[in-house]
């Protein structure tokens, strides 16, 4: 397997698919984050906001892109991100993480990442910095 320092610019990190989103995950996020909002975990709650079902966290989502990183650890570790949210997140959502380096200043990389759909829809997209050691 081809390390970060190993990519050139333009090639990308091995694609991550989550497992279905499911309302336990939503759950356990909701107490480890504090983000108790109802919409995230109780469909009534979500159709009253005027949305179709419950919804995914932002900050899950954006939280999960880290997984694209977390096999380097020993390279290095993500400096900074930036990220714009595109789209919602639903139950049983399958989302794919994607990650591409975009420019090489060592020890600095810098990828964009985003992370999209089962339908190929955009929900995440940004940049992320890695800080090599």
């Amino acid at each position: 397997m081809k390390t970060l320092a190993d990519l050139q610019v333009g090639e990308s990190v091995k694609d991550i698919q989550l497992d279905p989103v499911s309302r336990i995950d939503l759950i356990k996020y909701a107490g480890a984050s504090g983000d108790f909002n109802p919409i995230h975990t109780i469909d009534e709650e979500a159709k009253k906001a005027g949305l179709p079902g419950i919804i995914a966290q932002g900050m899950w989502n954006m939280g999960n892109l880290a997984k694209l990183f977390t096999f380097n650890y020993e390279e290095g570790f993500v400096q900074d991100y930036s990220i714009r949210f595109k789209g919602m997140v639903f139950l049983n959502d399958v989302i794919t993480l994607k990650a591409a380096l975009l420019e090489k200043n060592d020890p600095i990389l810098r990828f964009s990442v985003q992370a999209v759909n089962q339908n190929g829809e955009e929900v995440l997209k940004g940049e992320v910095l890695y800080h090599q050691y």
